[in-house]
């Protein structure tokens, strides 16, 4: 038999190096995915506290958050830890306290009365 429909591919060091490359890009890009993930669920949570003890609705829970978060200059998943830590007892930075409460009023007039 002189050849083969098939015969075992060869790589050579310049294609292991590009696969080496693929391959922590694609672990890199896995590792984002799982913290905005995370940071979903943390932002969710956030939004549904914000419901409840504001009496406003998920639309204007996240709205709130981005506000406080902007006017903060805090990443919106960290405020969002704060006001779960808050809704667990933990005391929230006064500048976040007073962002979240100028927020909260803002919003509630806007919600109607349930």
């Amino acid at each position: 038999m002189a050849s083969s429909a098939y015969s075992r591919p060869r790589f050579t060091s310049a294609s292991a190096d590009e696969l080496a490359e693929e391959l922590e890009r694609l672990r890199a890009e896995n590792r984002q995915l799982k913290q905005a993930l995370a940071s979903h669920a943390v932002v969710d949570q956030a939004i549904g506290v914000l419901t409840v003890l504001g009496q406003i609705s998920p639309s204007d829970g996240f709205t709130v958050l981005r506000e406080v978060s902007q006017h903060t200059n805090i990443k919106l998943a960290q405020v969002a830890e704060q006001v779960l830590k808050h809704a667990q007892g933990a005391a929230l930075p006064d500048v976040l306290l007073g962002e979240l409460h100028a927020a909260l009023a803002r919003h509630a007039t806007d919600s109607p009365p349930g």
